[in-house]
């Protein structure tokens, strides 16, 4: 039987010859330069994508935020469906290559869409036919989620099939090289694509390079996939053997059509509404997803966590846009204020794991998991209460106007600079027809200011323009993007202690073989954390930002509140313990089973005429 288990098992698996470097299949650096490739792609388009729906598809704050978390949202919802593909369809390696292949097509395709010059047949800079950039940034943005949602839960797990039973070790350091990859990939990104949105680009006239931001990351998805295919010949490649996910699901949809069949009073009551499986379902399996669904009933406020969370890349990176990114030495765009939550992280997961979590563990102070999970949200709401405050002084410093209406003018010249734009200078020449004489002024532009020039009819032509008027319509900016450093520090710390822990517990609590289904939840609360951003963005009529900022915060302390409560009356379980005790009655059956087995072929040898040959059946 073991032996016809083992044939079953390697034909399951097609192993190519072994290549190792330093103890480690070489197939696995392919792996690593791959996910590089496909973080630093995801997080470089993600970085810039709700400036370019404000200022290139000039959609307003509201709309760019509800598309953008809306597009987030569906790359956490895919991950279910590439789970389901790979395990009962294609395979982990099949699935990735397709998907790999829309995912480069998808960043193509928006890349493409950024090109204003297509639909600019004035060649004024401003793309004539709108409606066709949004058409194929829309196409782009979808083939983007079904692919980094599709191949996110098959990457890792193709690199933990590429080891032996023998190289544990081995696998957990790929795993640590592996997430360190995605680290890497999205900080250097979130660094770059900024300054490539950043430059002048185009055929006819000069715009942000949205077209590169984009283009860039599309390459780096062309490339993943190279560097994948390339080392096609070198992976252990486990063929699909079923979903736990759909047993689950089939389980749990066969306990309540049960339940509801047998519904009349007349039908004893059982202790678990999951036991109406036992018809159809072993003992074991209906044990394991019972404690699947205590740990997934937890996850249900857990969404609004995410909610807050994501904003990071839509409600801040607007908030930075109308603040002063001029540190001296160089100048922040608004979105690479993004890097600072991935440097942050490799700072703190270190300092909590060594430093914080052992002091108070030394202090006797019962810091469970749950209640680590709750101070996390908990920073997370005062990260916002911090946002809001920011805001305030943002408000008080952008709309002051300065007017001077008693000046006689021959002309007025309005100039502003973009909201995100560098701090630059302008130079304008002023030509006098008649006598053919010039002048050049020279204008400052700082970071959200508005003047107007007012030119006189006494101007003085000469080198230095003398006369004009220079009119402030709206100050520079005058609150720096470094305030907006504590709100980052208190989310990252809050998504240390929660996102860290929350994985952690759900792993300690839920069965070996289910480790699956609580990643599709935990993928899950992501996703309607940022649907429940697009319906506030949407359905909240609040006039200023900051009372945004307070709403979410508080919506979060409520939900903390309910989560705190829900902890105190969870019981923690060991799984194990739990499986062991409807495996032990199995191992008894066999035993005994073997026993009466051997108790009858001895009985059937006495009454024999000679010696002859038995059989035991297991």
């Amino acid at each position: 039987l073991e032996n016809q288990q083992g044939n079953r098992q390697n034909k399951q698996m097609e192993k190519c010859p072994r290549v190792t470097v330093c103890g480690y299949p070489l197939s696995i650096f392919f792996i690593v330069v791959n996910e590089f490739c496909e973080r630093f792609s995801y997080y470089g388009m993600r970085a810039v994508l709700v400036l370019y729906f404000k200022y290139f598809l000039k959609w307003d704050d509201d709309f760019a935020t509800t598309i953008y978390h809306t597009f987030v949202a569906l790359c956490y919802l895919t991950p279910i469906l590439g789970a389901i593909i790979a395990d009962s369809w294609l395979g982990k390696f099949k699935t990735i290559i397709y998907l790999s292949i829309v995912y480069a097509a998808g960043q193509i395709v928006l890349a493409v869409s950024a090109i204003h010059d297509i639909t600019d047949t004035n060649k004024d800079g401003v793309p004539d036919n709108m409606t066709f950039h949004v058409a194929l940034s829309m196409v782009g943005l979808l083939l983007i989620a079904l692919g980094t949602g599709g191949i996110k839960p098959c990457v890792a797990a193709f690199g933990g099939d590429q080891f032996s039973d023998e190289q544990e070790k081995q696998r957990s350091t790929f795993f640590s090289i592996f997430y360190l990859s995605i680290n890497a990939g999205s900080l250097l990104s979130t660094i770059i694509t900024p300054i490539l949105r950043a430059q002048q680009c185009g055929i006819h006239t000069k715009q942000q390079c949205y077209p590169l931001a984009f283009g860039v990351p599309a390459a780096l998805m062309v490339v993943a996939l190279i560097v994948f295919i390339v080392g096609s010949g070198m992976y252990n490649k486990t063929a699909p053997q079923g979903n736990i996910l759909v047993k689950v699901c089939k389980c749990v949809g066969f306990a309540i059509k049960n339940r509801f069949r047998h519904r009349d009073s007349r039908f004893p009551k059982r202790e678990h509404w999951m036991d109406w499986a036992e018809e159809k379902y072993d003992k074991l399996l209906i044990a394991q997803v019972k404690m699947v669904l205590k740990v997934l009933f937890l996850f249900i406020p857990l969404p609004m966590f995410w909610a807050l969370f994501d904003q990071q890349g839509s409600r801040w990176t607007l908030q930075a846009t109308t603040m002063d990114g001029n540190f001296g030495v160089f100048v922040v765009q608004p979105d690479q204020m993004q890097t600072v939550n991935p440097i942050l992280i490799l700072v703190l997961v270190p300092v909590m794991d060594s430093i914080v979590y052992p002091l108070i563990s030394k202090c006797n102070l019962n810091f469970s998991p749950l209640k680590r999970m709750t101070v996390g949200m908990f920073l997370a709401a005062l990260a916002f209460v911090a946002a809001a405050l920011v805001q305030l002084q943002i408000d008080v410093s952008l709309f002051k106007y300065y007017v001077n209406l008693n000046v006689p003018a021959l002309f007025t010249l309005p100039i502003s600079s973009d909201l995100f734009v560098l701090i630059f200078r302008v130079k304008f020449m002023i030509l006098d027809e008649a006598t053919s004489q010039t002048c050049v002024y020279e204008q400052t532009l700082k970071f959200g200011s508005s003047f107007t020039l007012l030119i006189p009819p006494t101007l003085t032509l000469g080198q230095m323009c003398q006369g004009i008027v220079e009119v402030t319509d709206i100050n520079p900016n005058s609150v720096h993007m470094a305030w907006l450093i504590p709100q980052y520090f208190l989310i990252t710390a809050g998504e240390v202690v929660f996102s860290v822990t929350g994985l952690e517990f759900s792993y300690s609590q839920a069965p070996s073989n289910m480790k699956a289904v609580l990643q599709a939840g935990w993928l899950l609360t992501v996703a309607v954390g940022n649907i429940i951003v697009l319906i506030v963005a949407e359905a909240a009529t609040l006039p200023d930002q900051w009372a945004e900022y307070i709403l979410f915060a508080s919506l979060l302390i409520l939900v903390c509140i309910i989560f705190a409560i829900m902890a105190y009356f969870y019981t923690y379980i060991d799984p194990v313990q739990i499986e062991a005790q409807f495996s032990q009655p199995e191992d008894e059956k066999k035993r005994k089973s073997l026993e009466m087995t051997k108790k009858d072929s001895i009985e059937k040898r006495k009454h024999s005429d000679s010696n002859s040959l038995y059989q035991t059946k297991m």
